[in-house]
């Protein structure tokens, strides 16, 4: 069976409108990207060196970033070899099989790790501006409709209006929000709400934290002050940090995750924005070079547009088009 029919198989046991997120939310980094690969395959007729540089090319500038192209390109080459492919077009398939291998890792888990009994909690944390507290908003949303009772912390003290932001998405979603004034020490808003939800018996609890102080070290110091007062009062906890992370921001995003992995015990990545942006390479760049799994991604403005990722979704939103048309060519 090939690779785009075993695809299919596991797709069409899922849901058709997760399959429909994916597919809108990943529009642009298609149109760019598979339209990108459709005129490589037009202009070289057959697969040698110039048609490997260019499409080379084409992966960096869609930031699935250097080493990962590297490899992939390596990989590809021994494929091209081993099954004898001379025509261009025979490859598109390849292509998007490897992409595949790259964003699954064998034996990690990327659903979000939840309590059996007792308090969840989970610690969202990233620079400003990447969409962190409307990541938490979808989620507690999501958690919510799932059954689950849930409170938000509202730890970003420092950033004028963070406060209020979160609040609404409290409204919104019919949530509680444990906050204090602006300016208080975050480390005593996680105290109050820790004691807050115990005392309701939440099941979740979603914390909120600064994304900027007056440089990367109070940053860093601020969040292990949290995680402390967190650990002290329910041990184990927190038991997700996820780094929310903007895909639009490409290898920036990158530099965010290397730097919050080296100082924070981050468990799983948040990636927003990416129907926003044509350069979604930068999801296989970060599986594939950080040791960390991309537990949910941002496919829009709606409520419900933050999905857990998941990889066979994700090729399949990026080349549907192209595996259809291969497997009918196949089958003329």
């Amino acid at each position: 069976m090939s690779f785009f029919k075993k695809l299919k198989e596991k797709i069409t046991n899922q849901t058709t409108e997760v399959t429909d997120k994916f597919k809108e939310g990943l529009e642009k980094t298609r149109d760019s990207f598979v339209g990108r690969m459709n005129e490589l395959v037009y202009k070289y007729r057959k697969v040698d060196e110039d048609f490997f540089e260019e499409l080379e090319e084409i992966l960096i500038s869609a930031d699935v970033g250097v080493a990962t192209v590297m490899e992939l390109i390596d990989q590809l080459k021994d494929e091209v070899r081993l099954r004898n492919i001379k025509d261009s077009r025979e490859i598109q398939p390849v292509i998007s099989e490897k992409l595949a291998e790259l964003l699954e890792k064998e034996g990690e888990d990327a659903s979000l790790q939840l309590q059996s009994e007792g308090i969840s909690v989970i610690l969202f944390v990233g620079v400003n501006g990447v969409g962190k507290t409307t990541s938490i908003g979808k989620l507690a949303h999501m958690l919510k409709g799932q059954g689950k009772s849930v409170m938000l912390a509202a730890g970003d003290t420092f950033r004028a209006g963070a406060i209020e932001q979160l609040e609404v998405w409290g409204e919104r979603v019919g949530v509680d929000v444990i906050k204090q004034q602006a300016g208080s020490d975050p480390a005593a808003v996680m105290y109050d709400a820790l004691q807050a939800a115990k005392s309701r018996n939440i099941d979740v609890l979603l914390c909120d934290t600064a994304g900027r102080l007056q440089n990367k070290v109070n940053l860093m110091n601020e969040l292990e002050k949290v995680k402390r007062v967190i650990e002290r009062e329910i041990p184990g906890a927190p038991h997700e940090v996820l780094l929310v992370l903007d895909a639009t921001t490409g290898q920036n995003a990158m530099a965010q995750a290397k730097a919050f992995g080296q100082s924070t015990d981050v468990s799983g990545i948040v990636l927003t924005k990416l129907d926003g942006t044509a350069k979604g390479g930068i999801v296989l760049a970060i599986r594939h070079e950080l040791d960390i799994p991309v537990k949910f991604v941002g496919l829009g403005e709606k409520m419900d547009d933050l999905q857990p990722f998941d990889s066979e979704q994700f090729v399949y939103g990026l080349f549907k088009e192209v595996l259809e048309a291969h497997e009918e060519e196949a089958i003329e």
